[in-house]
């Protein structure tokens, strides 16, 4: 799907809906000793998902986020794909990404906005918000987040300075708060995911999965990543 064609289908729509009527299984890049980031990225694109987050704590360049970018615009595997940056609103704007999501200790959704506007790319841009209880959703969803990325799930090795770990019992609670609220925003479900977490976690009313290790540390990354999105297919989104 072309960027244009993404944009068309969003038009006079939820602001949300757009979202979740492919782009249900997101990929987090973590480089490893076997896969740089567009190593990963070229795997799970042509395993047929539909939005990438690249992810570089440590190392982030403009370099490798215009070519995963450009490869997410221009592969000849899957077509369009969102491409989403973690945290850098700025080297987004360089490198030609119009989505970012933001810690709960980087910049406020609503200043990320006050950006995007002085730039004129509210019309093409997402920004995403992470979340770890009721409250947080409801603070990020007041901003303006296009969506939410909650958890952690369980402990995961792959990002540092972790929240309290959520595990079931907490996506279900939370969700049930969403839900009590009238709230309407699409939550992905994040942090240390495995292939059997799909079911139960679906079952809670989230719309989406994050995934990492458990794609890129997969014998075959390509087929793991066309085992999750057959499973989260199984069920249907909220919008």
């Amino acid at each position: 799907m072309e960027l244009d064609d993404f944009l068309y289908r969003s038009a006079g729509r939820s602001r949300y809906a757009c979202l979740v009527d492919s782009n249900r299984l997101m990929f987090i890049t973590h480089r490893t000793n076997k896969y740089t980031e567009l190593d990963e990225v070229k795997m799970v694109i042509k395993g047929g998902c539909t939005w990438v987050q690249l992810r570089m704590k440590d190392n982030l360049n403009l370099e490798t986020a215009r070519e995963v970018s450009h490869y997410a615009l221009f592969n000849d595997d899957q077509g369009f794909c969102t491409c989403c940056l973690d945290d850098d609103l700025e080297m987004a704007f360089k490198a030609g990404i119009h989505c970012v999501h933001l810690g709960k200790n980087d910049m406020p959704v609503s200043e990320a906005w006050d950006r995007i506007i002085e730039k004129r790319k509210e019309d093409l841009f997402l920004v995403g918000a992470t979340a770890n209880t009721f409250e947080d959703i409801l603070k990020a969803d007041q901003e303006g987040a296009s969506y939410i990325g909650l958890g952690p799930y369980r402990y995961t090795e792959t990002k540092k300075n972790l929240s309290p770990v959520l595990g079931l019992e907490g996506y279900q609670k939370i969700m049930e708060q969403c839900r009590e609220a009238g709230l309407r925003i699409p939550i992905f479900a994040i942090g240390g995911i495995r292939f059997e977490d799909i079911a139960p976690l679906m079952k809670t009313g989230i719309d989406g999965i994050a995934v990492s290790g458990a794609i890129i540390n997969a014998e075959d990354p390509v087929e793991e990543t066309r085992r999750f999105i057959q499973e989260i297919s199984k069920y249907k989104p909220a919008f």
